[in-house]
Protein backbone atom coordinates (compact mmCIF):
# COMPACT_ATOMS: atom_id res chain seq x y z
CA UNK A 1 0.00 0.00 0.00
CA UNK A 2 2.61 2.64 0.61
CA UNK A 3 4.25 2.43 -2.66
CA UNK A 4 1.28 3.06 -4.18
CA UNK A 5 1.06 6.51 -1.98
CA UNK A 6 3.48 8.98 -3.24
CA UNK A 7 3.15 11.27 -0.55
CA UNK A 8 1.81 11.71 2.86
CA UNK A 9 0.54 15.24 3.86
CA UNK A 10 0.80 15.56 7.44
CA UNK A 11 -1.47 18.48 8.82
CA UNK A 12 -1.61 19.32 12.31
CA UNK A 13 -4.68 21.50 12.90
CA UNK A 14 -5.39 23.49 16.23
CA UNK A 15 -8.18 25.67 16.18
CA UNK A 16 -7.98 26.42 12.59
CA UNK A 17 -11.25 26.79 11.64
CA UNK A 18 -10.43 30.27 9.77
CA UNK A 19 -7.97 28.93 7.68
CA UNK A 20 -8.98 24.79 7.49
CA UNK A 21 -10.88 25.26 4.19
CA UNK A 22 -8.25 27.03 2.10
CA UNK A 23 -5.16 24.67 3.68
CA UNK A 24 -7.48 21.61 2.59
CA UNK A 25 -8.40 22.79 -0.75
CA UNK A 26 -5.23 23.41 -1.97
CA UNK A 27 -3.82 19.71 -0.70
CA UNK A 28 -6.50 18.34 -2.18
CA UNK A 29 -5.87 20.18 -5.96
CA UNK A 30 -2.71 18.98 -6.13
CA UNK A 31 -1.74 17.88 -9.35
CA UNK A 32 -0.11 14.69 -8.22
CA UNK A 33 -3.34 12.53 -6.85
CA UNK A 34 -1.44 9.27 -5.25
CA UNK A 35 -1.65 10.70 -1.98
CA UNK A 36 -3.18 10.50 1.86
CA UNK A 37 -4.10 13.64 3.50
CA UNK A 38 -3.81 13.30 7.19
CA UNK A 39 -5.48 15.64 9.71
CA UNK A 40 -4.32 15.61 13.43
CA UNK A 41 -6.80 17.72 15.47
CA UNK A 42 -4.95 18.38 18.59
CA UNK A 43 -7.48 18.88 20.83
CA UNK A 44 -9.08 22.21 19.12
CA UNK A 45 -12.32 23.23 20.96
CA UNK A 46 -13.78 25.42 17.81
CA UNK A 47 -15.38 24.04 14.55
CA UNK A 48 -11.69 22.38 13.27
CA UNK A 49 -13.54 19.49 14.06
CA UNK A 50 -16.48 19.34 12.16
CA UNK A 51 -14.31 21.45 9.23
CA UNK A 52 -12.51 17.74 8.92
CA UNK A 53 -15.30 15.83 8.89
CA UNK A 54 -17.22 17.29 6.60
CA UNK A 55 -13.79 17.53 4.21
CA UNK A 56 -13.49 13.41 4.62
CA UNK A 57 -16.83 12.84 3.48
CA UNK A 58 -15.74 14.22 0.21
CA UNK A 59 -12.77 13.14 -0.08
CA UNK A 60 -11.76 9.33 1.03
CA UNK A 61 -7.54 10.26 0.92
CA UNK A 62 -8.85 12.61 3.95
CA UNK A 63 -7.63 10.84 7.19
CA UNK A 64 -8.73 12.22 10.64
CA UNK A 65 -6.80 11.45 13.78
CA UNK A 66 -7.69 13.23 16.92
CA UNK A 67 -5.87 13.72 20.03
CA UNK A 68 -5.42 15.72 23.36
CA UNK A 69 -4.11 19.02 22.81
CA UNK A 70 -0.52 17.95 22.76
CA UNK A 71 1.20 20.50 20.91
CA UNK A 72 2.20 20.77 16.91
CA UNK A 73 4.84 18.83 17.54
CA UNK A 74 3.41 15.88 19.02
CA UNK A 75 0.40 16.24 16.53
CA UNK A 76 3.07 15.92 13.81
CA UNK A 77 4.87 12.65 15.14
CA UNK A 78 0.98 11.10 15.54
CA UNK A 79 0.86 12.15 12.13
CA UNK A 80 4.00 10.41 10.95
CA UNK A 81 3.08 6.90 12.20
CA UNK A 82 0.02 7.10 10.41
CA UNK A 83 1.89 7.88 6.96
CA UNK A 84 2.53 5.80 4.76
CA UNK A 85 3.51 6.98 1.70
CA UNK A 86 7.04 6.86 -0.02
CA UNK A 87 7.73 10.55 1.27
CA UNK A 88 6.22 12.84 3.95
CA UNK A 89 5.13 16.48 3.74
CA UNK A 90 4.30 18.52 6.92
CA UNK A 91 1.91 21.61 6.14
CA UNK A 92 0.82 23.91 9.07
CA UNK A 93 -3.35 24.36 8.87
CA UNK A 94 -3.00 28.01 8.39
CA UNK A 95 -0.60 27.87 5.54
CA UNK A 96 -1.41 26.47 2.12
CA UNK A 97 0.65 24.38 -1.39
CA UNK A 98 0.75 25.75 -4.75
CA UNK A 99 -1.45 23.18 -7.06
CA UNK A 100 1.57 22.11 -8.48
CA UNK A 101 3.56 21.25 -5.27
CA UNK A 102 3.75 17.98 -5.00
CA UNK A 103 4.57 16.87 -8.59
CA UNK A 104 7.58 18.85 -8.80
CA UNK A 105 8.67 18.23 -5.59
CA UNK A 106 8.13 14.50 -5.96
CA UNK A 107 9.45 14.45 -9.44
CA UNK A 108 12.06 16.40 -8.27
CA UNK A 109 13.07 14.06 -5.31
CA UNK A 110 12.66 11.12 -7.95
CA UNK A 111 14.89 12.02 -10.54
CA UNK A 112 17.57 13.11 -8.15
CA UNK A 113 17.57 10.04 -5.61
CA UNK A 114 17.07 13.05 -3.18
CA UNK A 115 16.10 12.43 0.63
CA UNK A 116 15.04 15.53 0.76
CA UNK A 117 13.57 18.13 -1.67
CA UNK A 118 13.48 21.68 -0.40
CA UNK A 119 11.50 24.50 -2.12
CA UNK A 120 10.79 28.28 -2.30
CA UNK A 121 7.74 29.65 -0.02
CA UNK A 122 6.15 33.14 0.09
CA UNK A 123 4.22 34.83 2.73
CA UNK A 124 0.96 35.47 2.70
CA UNK A 125 -0.53 38.07 4.44
CA UNK A 126 -3.83 37.86 5.66
CA UNK A 127 -4.79 41.28 6.27
CA UNK A 128 -3.78 42.65 2.84
CA UNK A 129 -4.43 39.23 0.99
CA UNK A 130 -1.33 40.37 -0.54
CA UNK A 131 1.82 37.76 -1.47
CA UNK A 132 5.18 38.46 0.13
CA UNK A 133 8.69 37.70 -1.98
CA UNK A 134 10.84 35.71 0.50
CA UNK A 135 13.98 35.25 -1.29
CA UNK A 136 15.71 34.08 1.79
CA UNK A 137 13.65 30.89 1.93
CA UNK A 138 16.69 29.30 -0.43
CA UNK A 139 19.66 32.00 -0.14
CA UNK A 140 21.67 30.53 -3.66
CA UNK A 141 24.64 32.38 -2.68
CA UNK A 142 25.23 30.06 0.14
CA UNK A 143 24.58 26.69 -2.19
CA UNK A 144 27.54 24.58 -3.55
CA UNK A 145 27.81 24.40 -7.06
CA UNK A 146 26.18 21.09 -6.94
CA UNK A 147 23.02 20.00 -6.52
CA UNK A 148 22.18 17.57 -5.01
CA UNK A 149 24.10 18.25 -2.08
CA UNK A 150 25.00 17.01 1.35
CA UNK A 151 26.20 19.28 4.73
CA UNK A 152 30.01 18.18 3.89
CA UNK A 153 29.69 20.23 0.66
CA UNK A 154 28.65 23.41 2.60
CA UNK A 155 29.52 23.21 6.64
CA UNK A 156 29.45 26.91 7.03
CA UNK A 157 26.01 27.33 5.36
CA UNK A 158 23.75 24.39 6.22
CA UNK A 159 21.96 25.79 8.78
CA UNK A 160 21.89 29.00 6.97
CA UNK A 161 21.00 28.40 3.17
CA UNK A 162 17.21 27.57 4.10
CA UNK A 163 14.94 28.35 7.11
CA UNK A 164 14.20 25.63 9.46
CA UNK A 165 10.46 24.84 9.15
CA UNK A 166 9.18 21.62 7.84
CA UNK A 167 6.77 22.82 5.52
CA UNK A 168 8.62 23.47 2.57
CA UNK A 169 10.53 20.44 2.88
CA UNK A 170 9.79 17.01 1.13
CA UNK A 171 11.03 14.10 3.12
CA UNK A 172 11.67 9.96 1.86
CA UNK A 173 9.57 8.66 4.63
CA UNK A 174 12.76 5.66 5.18
CA UNK A 175 15.04 8.52 5.72
CA UNK A 176 13.04 9.93 8.17
CA UNK A 177 12.35 6.53 9.87
CA UNK A 178 16.28 5.06 9.80
CA UNK A 179 17.78 8.48 11.21
CA UNK A 180 15.02 8.21 14.24
CA UNK A 181 13.75 12.18 13.63
CA UNK A 182 10.74 13.41 14.71
CA UNK A 183 10.04 16.61 16.56
CA UNK A 184 10.54 18.41 19.98
CA UNK A 185 7.09 18.23 22.04
CA UNK A 186 7.63 21.83 22.70
CA UNK A 187 5.29 24.46 22.36
CA UNK A 188 7.64 26.55 20.30
CA UNK A 189 10.31 26.18 17.96
CA UNK A 190 9.36 22.13 17.85
CA UNK A 191 10.43 21.85 14.44
CA UNK A 192 14.38 23.21 14.72
CA UNK A 193 15.87 19.88 15.72
CA UNK A 194 13.99 18.04 13.22
CA UNK A 195 15.03 20.45 10.26
CA UNK A 196 18.51 20.72 11.08
CA UNK A 197 19.34 17.45 11.71
CA UNK A 198 18.14 16.28 8.92
CA UNK A 199 20.00 18.06 6.80
CA UNK A 200 23.36 17.07 8.04
CA UNK A 201 21.68 13.31 8.14
CA UNK A 202 20.71 13.48 4.49
CA UNK A 203 23.38 12.84 1.85
CA UNK A 204 21.22 13.37 -1.09
CA UNK A 205 19.42 17.28 -0.17
CA UNK A 206 17.79 19.08 -3.81
CA UNK A 207 17.18 22.38 -3.83
CA UNK A 208 14.12 22.97 -6.49
CA UNK A 209 13.85 26.86 -7.17
CA UNK A 210 10.40 27.37 -7.52
CA UNK A 211 7.94 29.08 -5.05
CA UNK A 212 5.36 26.32 -4.40
CA UNK A 213 3.93 27.05 -0.69
CA UNK A 214 2.45 29.80 1.18
CA UNK A 215 2.96 31.03 4.66
CA UNK A 216 0.40 32.76 5.95
CA UNK A 217 1.76 36.14 8.47
CA UNK A 218 -0.69 38.40 10.54
CA UNK A 219 -2.28 35.75 12.13
CA UNK A 220 -2.98 37.28 16.03
CA UNK A 221 -3.50 33.49 17.27
CA UNK A 222 -0.93 32.01 15.39
CA UNK A 223 2.27 30.47 17.96
CA UNK A 224 5.14 32.54 16.27
CA UNK A 225 2.36 35.37 17.22
CA UNK A 226 2.01 34.45 20.72
CA UNK A 227 6.11 33.26 21.47
CA UNK A 228 6.20 35.39 24.79
CA UNK A 229 4.26 32.02 25.98
CA UNK A 230 6.88 29.78 25.34
CA UNK A 231 10.17 32.45 25.23
CA UNK A 232 13.07 29.76 26.22
CA UNK A 233 11.77 26.96 23.71
CA UNK A 234 14.30 28.56 21.35
CA UNK A 235 17.23 27.89 23.76
CA UNK A 236 15.94 24.39 24.57
CA UNK A 237 15.53 23.50 20.77
CA UNK A 238 19.19 24.96 19.86
CA UNK A 239 20.36 22.72 23.06
CA UNK A 240 18.83 19.51 21.58
CA UNK A 241 20.79 20.14 18.23
CA UNK A 242 23.85 21.23 19.39
CA UNK A 243 24.14 18.14 21.52
CA UNK A 244 22.66 15.61 18.50
CA UNK A 245 25.85 17.21 16.44
CA UNK A 246 27.69 16.25 18.90
CA UNK A 247 26.62 12.63 19.45
CA UNK A 248 26.96 12.22 15.82
CA UNK A 249 30.93 13.48 15.81
CA UNK A 250 30.60 16.04 13.86
CA UNK A 251 30.22 19.48 15.80
CA UNK A 252 34.04 20.41 14.85
CA UNK A 253 33.19 20.11 11.31
CA UNK A 254 29.90 22.46 11.50
CA UNK A 255 30.75 24.55 14.50
CA UNK A 256 30.85 27.83 12.66
CA UNK A 257 27.91 27.54 10.89
CA UNK A 258 25.97 26.74 13.70
CA UNK A 259 27.13 29.36 15.57
CA UNK A 260 26.85 31.80 13.32
CA UNK A 261 23.03 30.38 12.90
CA UNK A 262 23.13 30.64 16.55
CA UNK A 263 23.92 34.01 16.71
CA UNK A 264 21.53 35.04 14.65
CA UNK A 265 18.34 33.07 15.90
CA UNK A 266 19.07 34.38 19.24
CA UNK A 267 19.01 37.95 18.63
CA UNK A 268 15.66 36.89 16.66
CA UNK A 269 14.08 35.56 19.29
CA UNK A 270 14.98 38.89 21.72
CA UNK A 271 14.20 41.57 19.04
CA UNK A 272 10.92 40.21 18.45
CA UNK A 273 9.87 39.57 22.11
CA UNK A 274 8.34 42.16 24.26
CA UNK A 275 7.12 43.06 27.95
CA UNK A 276 8.95 40.66 30.56
CA UNK A 277 9.94 37.91 28.22
CA UNK A 278 12.32 40.52 26.57
CA UNK A 279 14.20 40.52 30.13
CA UNK A 280 13.92 36.47 30.39
CA UNK A 281 15.40 36.35 27.22
CA UNK A 282 18.15 38.53 27.79
CA UNK A 283 19.36 37.04 31.01
CA UNK A 284 18.82 33.84 29.56
CA UNK A 285 21.48 34.37 26.51
CA UNK A 286 23.92 36.81 29.00
CA UNK A 287 23.43 34.07 31.89
CA UNK A 288 23.68 30.69 29.72
CA UNK A 289 23.14 30.42 25.96
CA UNK A 290 25.85 32.63 25.01
CA UNK A 291 28.56 31.44 27.58
CA UNK A 292 27.42 27.74 27.08
CA UNK A 293 27.55 27.68 23.66
CA UNK A 294 31.51 29.31 24.13
CA UNK A 295 29.80 32.69 21.69
CA UNK A 296 31.08 35.96 23.64
CA UNK A 297 35.01 34.87 23.36
CA UNK A 298 35.08 35.00 18.81
CA UNK A 299 36.95 37.24 17.10
CA UNK A 300 35.27 39.50 15.24
CA UNK A 301 35.67 37.60 12.04
CA UNK A 302 34.49 34.62 13.03
CA UNK A 303 30.48 35.80 12.45
CA UNK A 304 30.28 36.72 8.80
CA UNK A 305 27.88 39.66 10.29
CA UNK A 306 30.19 41.71 12.73
CA UNK A 307 26.96 42.83 13.94
CA UNK A 308 26.47 39.83 15.69
CA UNK A 309 30.05 39.92 17.46
CA UNK A 310 29.09 43.42 18.55
CA UNK A 311 25.93 42.83 19.88
CA UNK A 312 27.29 39.28 21.40
CA UNK A 313 29.90 41.55 23.46
CA UNK A 314 27.18 43.95 23.99
CA UNK A 315 24.97 41.50 25.85
CA UNK A 316 27.84 39.99 27.99
CA UNK A 317 29.43 43.22 29.13
CA UNK A 318 26.02 44.74 30.30
CA UNK A 319 23.12 44.74 32.93
CA UNK A 320 19.68 44.49 31.63
CA UNK A 321 18.81 48.18 32.67
CA UNK A 322 22.21 50.06 30.86
CA UNK A 323 21.45 47.54 27.51
CA UNK A 324 17.83 48.85 27.11
CA UNK A 325 18.96 52.80 27.48
CA UNK A 326 21.44 52.19 24.97
CA UNK A 327 19.30 50.56 22.91
CA UNK A 328 17.06 52.95 22.92
CA UNK A 329 18.87 56.09 22.10
CA UNK A 330 20.26 53.65 19.21
CA UNK A 331 16.82 53.05 17.85
CA UNK A 332 15.23 56.87 18.26
CA UNK A 333 18.71 57.83 16.73
CA UNK A 334 18.51 55.73 13.44
CA UNK A 335 14.61 56.45 13.40
CA UNK A 336 15.69 59.86 13.27
CA UNK A 337 17.90 59.76 10.71
CA UNK A 338 15.62 57.73 8.41
CA UNK A 339 13.03 60.07 8.62
CA UNK A 340 10.31 57.67 9.61
CA UNK A 341 9.51 55.26 12.69
CA UNK A 342 8.68 51.78 11.95
CA UNK A 343 5.53 51.33 14.40
CA UNK A 344 5.88 47.32 15.45
CA UNK A 345 9.15 48.09 15.95
CA UNK A 346 8.19 51.13 18.31
CA UNK A 347 5.33 49.31 20.28
CA UNK A 348 7.70 46.61 21.10
CA UNK A 349 10.65 48.58 22.34
CA UNK A 350 8.18 50.49 23.96
CA UNK A 351 6.62 47.14 25.68
CA UNK A 352 10.19 46.11 26.87
CA UNK A 353 10.43 49.89 28.49
CA UNK A 354 7.79 48.96 31.03
CA UNK A 355 9.44 46.61 32.40
CA UNK A 356 13.13 48.20 33.22
CA UNK A 357 12.84 49.17 36.84
CA UNK A 358 13.21 52.27 38.27
CA UNK A 359 16.70 52.58 37.95
CA UNK A 360 16.70 52.75 34.91
CA UNK A 361 15.97 56.47 34.68
CA UNK A 362 19.50 56.91 37.03
CA UNK A 363 21.30 55.46 33.81
CA UNK A 364 19.59 58.24 31.47
CA UNK A 365 20.50 60.53 33.98
CA UNK A 366 23.87 59.15 34.26
CA UNK A 367 24.62 59.29 30.71
CA UNK A 368 22.65 62.76 30.00
CA UNK A 369 20.40 60.73 27.56
CA UNK A 370 17.88 63.82 25.72
CA UNK A 371 14.78 64.25 27.99
CA UNK A 372 12.63 65.52 24.98
CA UNK A 373 13.92 61.70 23.42
CA UNK A 374 12.78 59.67 26.04
CA UNK A 375 9.11 61.56 26.28
CA UNK A 376 8.93 60.80 22.36
CA UNK A 377 9.51 57.00 22.04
Amino acid sequence: MGESIKVSVIIAAYNAEEYLSRCLDSVRAQTLRDIEIICVDDGSTDGTGEILEIYAARDKRIKIVSQENKGAGAARNRGFKEASGRYVIFLDADDFFHKGMLKAAYGSAEKNEAEIVIFRSEEYDSNTKKYIPSRHTIRKEELPPNNPFCYKDMPDCIFTFAVGWAWDKLYRRSFVVRNRLCFQEIRTSNDLCFVYSSLVKAKRIYALDRVLAYHRVTCKDSLSATREKSWDCFYVAMKALKQELEDMGIYSEVERGFLNWAAFFSLWNLDTLTGGSYKKVFLLLKEKCYPEFGMDGRDQGYYRNNEYHDRIREIMGSDYEEYVCRNMVKFRNRALELGNVDKSLSLRIGSAILWVPKRVMEIIRRERVNWRLWKQM
